[in-house]
């Protein structure tokens, strides 16, 4: 069986954003050799998410919009957790919401998604680097 890693890294300089990633995914299962196999995508910081969905703007606005009323960044005097001098309880809420990792099927040397899903970097508390892995097993 065939094992490959990658580390993606994103800085995003605002606070929230959805990027698409599947064409960096798609290279890390070229560069792998993996025919046949499981391809784990993991936020590697507990205030990024990755997730499958459909590429569209309307969709992500509208995670935006429901996500901040679930869980509003302000007042953040509202949140225990921002007692220790954090700011961003929030965007660890909004993670859970939206997952920690995707497992994707590898059929043919391909990532075998359904009709529009893609993969998607989702970040609640950006400004900093953060790191997603991509680890490949197979044949």
């Amino acid at each position: 069986m065939k094992s490959h890693r990658q580390e993606l890294w994103f800085q995003i300089p605002g606070r929230r954003a959805f990027v698409n990633i599947t064409p960096e995914v798609e290279a890390a299962l070229q560069a792998s050799g993996v025919r046949e196999g499981l391809c784990l995508v993991n936020a590697m910081h507990i205030t990024a998410s990755v997730f499958i969905n459909d590429d569209e703007s309307g969709l992500h606005q509208d995670y935006e919009q429901w996500l901040e009323r679930l869980a509003p960044h302000a007042p953040v005097s509202q949140y225990q957790h921002n007692r220790t001098g954090e700011d961003n309880a929030d965007a660890h809420l909004k993670r859970q919401v939206m997952g920690r990792e995707v497992v994707v099927a590898v059929t043919g040397g391909r990532l075998d998604l359904g009709p529009w899903e893609q993969i998607f970097y989702g970040e609640f508390d950006g400004g900093r680097r953060k790191r997603v892995l991509v680890k490949i097993i197979g044949e």
